[in-house]
């Protein structure tokens, strides 16, 4: 193979660095505030069309042999054109995100992405997940942007198989148009068909960004094909003219373009505005006033480091998000800079030495490719070890002790060696389920119920105490994740879709699963956030959460539809456990627990709240859980008193996290609960304690809180144990029924809060015990009885 030679090439055309300018500011503005370029993020568009009619540009006189020389030259190219600053980007980044990043939902994506953005893939990969590219979510990724770089790559597979007709000249030309056509057109179509069924895959993917790229090359051959013709002033005017109505026409389709609209057609209108500048003024020079004005000094100099400014800004914006923030102008202006910065750092040092690197001149343009090949796959295994050695190389204190923070299925302790929980995985109906059983381990001296464990994310964050269950035990927990959906959460709004169907089929099946006996465990979040784990709600809009267990009619009817889902399984004699509502907090812990990340906007909130305010806000629910306890002999575990004080419930006691985020529990607060938790199943399993549930009638009225017949018999007059029991060591005196008394709402709750609670009757305002809410099943020892809220202590929950 012969080693690279001269190559005519088209002369420089410096209008098209000022094109590269318009397209990164308008993408960089765009990620730092939407609001300050709606339209921006199709600055990535116009890199498209440019890109197709530059690449074009480059190799259209070729001259030097043969299609295999042709392929090898042109990859060896783009080779070092593109991956020396894309991997110093990459590795960086890797290592910044082990440092300051930790794992979390909110970064699950992250490290994944990034490793595939080493091929050139990153883009394949969001195609296939969940979050679009506009999802809040995806504002904290920091290899997100690369997804444009992997369209460019793979059109370079692609694009010189087209385009090498074309070097052959005379009608070998028109063979290169065609099939460029072609392609353009099966990418149009491609994309209108992506646009009504899989818009978000459609974003990501080549086959429906191609003909962006191909649409440069197509406008690159007409120009060259009519190169010489209309010299006329009245043409060169004409053009002008044209021109700067593409200008206009890209201005706004940056202003005003749609995200809902995107790829297509929404990507019609900067393409052609780009093509339009691109055709026009190509081949004028100076000649026009627009020319000169985009080939200006400080245009051409940002459009010359636009890959760097692309290539980095991005990751910056990430970081800082992650870290100090980036809301506010002076945390813009310093992410801004910081991007300038490493852009030129990156431009000087590394893109540029690089692209002309006198070294490789002698080398054969094969070697180029296998050399370059062989950099990216070891860079690609220094970042995999990079993120491997997370726990031991970062910062956060959410990394480096993730034993406390994660609630991760155990798989042994140290109190039983060698045993070992092992781990299965089944599907029922496409929806997985996840079988935990002991190992290992010698013949239990009591037989335990097997655990079913249901309902949303919030079920998943039991699994450290579900799994320390099977290993002390020897019984089974089957864990169904319920993906995408939520079971018996109290809020219709959240289970609909497919999921009533897919509940149903998860309900199904531990019918056939159990045996009477067994526990199905469930929880979820039945109340809505205060914050997300992507940012705090602002202040007005917690009040604004339309908290429909708050009223009685629809709080009713959401009762009676979990009560025909469940009365089978009570019926098979499976005692059913609700977790009662944790306490909710302002903040993420995992985001606001380190030196660099505590002064960030989403930790302002806090990670703390009065107990009082706590228990004002989930009232509502807990009612719901009495009535549904009473009517299917089930019982309702209350872990608040164990996570919280007598006057607030905090997310970080004594230097070790309760909570991971506003609403999940840590792999600690497992570990403390699940003393509580044993026990309760311990009481419940006892022999005298197994009666059937009485279901009142759909239409007699009999759910109401005043009926006897929908307390469980346990419950009744006669048949509640007063003696004292041992659990564990420690006393227990189930305390007798009392008539459900009355609280009004604390005197400092927000207006919001108290106008939301006066619109239901007194009889759901109603104060619940904490433990279990039938009281002859409650299997918490001698905790405080719920006081009567200080008025002093109290913070309200809703702010006003």
């Amino acid at each position: 193979m012969r080693s690279a030679t001269a190559t005519p090439r088209i002369h420089y055309q410096a209008y098209i660095d000022g094109l590269r300018a318009i397209a990164v500011i308008a993408v960089m503005l765009y990620h730092l505030d939407t609001f300050w370029l709606p339209g921006g993020f199709s600055g990535v568009d116009v890199f498209f069309a440019i890109s197709g009619f530059v690449v074009s540009a480059s190799v259209s006189h070729w001259n030097d042999g043969g299609p295999g020389h042709f392929l090898a030259s042109f990859y060896a190219r783009r080779m070092q054109r593109i991956v020396p600053a894309l991997l110093a980007c990459l590795l960086a980044t890797s290592l910044v995100s082990t440092l300051v990043i930790p794992s979390a939902w909110l970064s699950s994506s992250n490290e994944l992405t990034g490793l595939f953005a080493f091929f050139a893939l990153s883009n394949v990969y969001l195609a296939l997940q969940s979050d679009t590219y506009f999802s809040p979510s995806t504002e904290f990724n920091p290899y997100l942007h690369t997804w444009s770089l992997g369209v460019e790559e793979q059109f370079y597979l692609l694009f010189p198989l087209l385009f090498f007709a074309w070097t052959r000249g005379g009608r070998w030309r028109s063979v290169s148009v065609c099939l460029v056509a072609l392609a353009v057109l099966a990418s149009l179509a491609d994309a209108w068909a992506r646009s009504g069924s899989d818009s978000g895959a459609g974003f990501y993917l080549i086959t429906s960004r191609f003909w962006q790229l191909g649409a440069g090359v197509l406008v690159f051959q007409l120009v060259q094909s009519t190169a010489g013709k209309g010299r006329a002033t009245g043409w060169l005017a004409t053009r002008a003219i044209a021109a700067w109505l593409s200008l206009a026409l890209l201005g706004w389709a940056l202003s005003v373009s749609e995200v809902s609209r995107f790829p297509f057609p929404g990507a019609l209108l900067p393409t052609v505005a780009t093509l339009g500048l691109l055709g026009f003024l190509y081949g004028t020079d100076r000649k026009l006033g627009l020319s000169r004005l985009l080939g200006s000094a400080i245009p051409v100099y940002l459009g010359r480091r636009s890959y760097s400014l692309y290539l980095w800004h991005w990751p910056v914006y990430v970081v800082m998000r992650w870290t100090c923030g980036l809301d506010t102008i002076p945390l813009a202006a310093a992410a801004v800079g910081s991007t300038f910065i490493l852009a030129e750092l990156s431009y000087r040092l590394v893109e540029s030495p690089f692209r002309y690197w006198k070294l490789l001149r002698p080398w054969s343009r094969t070697s180029v490719v296998a050399a370059g090949m062989l950099v990216i796959v070891a860079s690609w295994g220094l970042s995999a070890m990079i993120s491997l050695g997370k726990q031991h190389l970062s910062l956060s204190t959410v990394s480096r002790n993730a034993e406390l923070w994660y609630a991760k299925p155990l798989q042994r302790i140290d109190a039983i060696p060698g045993c070992t929980v092992v781990t299965s995985s089944q599907t029922i109906d496409a929806a997985p389920v996840t079988i935990y059983e002991r190992s290992g381990c010698g013949a239990v001296s009591a037989s335990m119920p097997d655990v079913f464990a249901i309902g949303d994310s919030h079920a998943l964050a039991y699994a450290t105490m579900l799994t320390e269950y099977v290993l002390r035990t020897g019984a089974r927990v089957t864990l169904y994740p319920n993906t995408g959906c939520t079971f018996a959460s109290l809020q219709p709004e959240r289970e609909s879709g497919v999921c009533p169907a897919q509940n149903q089929a998860q309900v199904d099946d531990i019918l056939h699963r159990s045996k009477p006996g067994d526990i199905l465990f469930l929880a979820a979040m039945r109340l809505p956030r205060l914050s997300n784990q992507d940012a705090a709600f602002p202040a007005g809009d917690v009040a604004g959460f339309p908290h429909v267990s708050r009223h009685a009619t629809a709080r009713r009817a959401i009762e009676a539809a979990l009560r025909r889902t469940l009365y089978p399984l009570a019926r098979k004699g499976i005692h059913i456990v609700f977790e009662a509502p944790t306490p909710l907090f302002r903040a993420s812990p995992f985001r606001c627990s380190d030196f660099f990340n505590a002064g960030n906007s989403s930790c302002a909130g806090g990670m703390s709240e009065s107990r009082a305010s706590i228990e004002d806000y989930r009232e509502p629910a807990m009612t719901s859980l009495g009535q549904l306890a009473r009517q299917l002999e089930a019982t309702v575990w209350d872990p608040l008193p164990l996570l919280c004080g007598a006057t607030r419930c905090n997310a970080i006691r004594d230097g070790k996290p309760l909570f991971f985020d506003g609403d999940h529990l840590s792999g600690h607060a497992n570990r403390i609960l699940f003393p509580s938790f044993l026990a309760a199943i311990e009481l419940i399993s006892r022999p005298d304690r197994h009666a059937q549930p009485e279901i009142p009638g759909e239409g007699n009225g009999g759910n109401r809180s005043g009926d006897a017949h929908a307390i469980p018999h346990e419950a009744k007059a006669g048949s509640i144990r007063t003696a004292s029991e041992e659990i564990n060591g420690q006393s227990i005196r189930p305390p007798p029924v009392e008539p459900r008394q009355t609280r009004p709402p604390s005197s400092s709750a927000s207006p919001e809060f108290r106008a939301c609670l006066s619109e239901a009757p007194d009889a759901d305002r109603t104060a619940v015990p904490h433990g279990f809410d039938n009281p002859a099943r409650r299997p918490f020892p001698a905790q405080q009885q719920r006081r009567p809220a200080h008025p002093a202590a109290l913070q309200p929950l809703l702010p006003a």
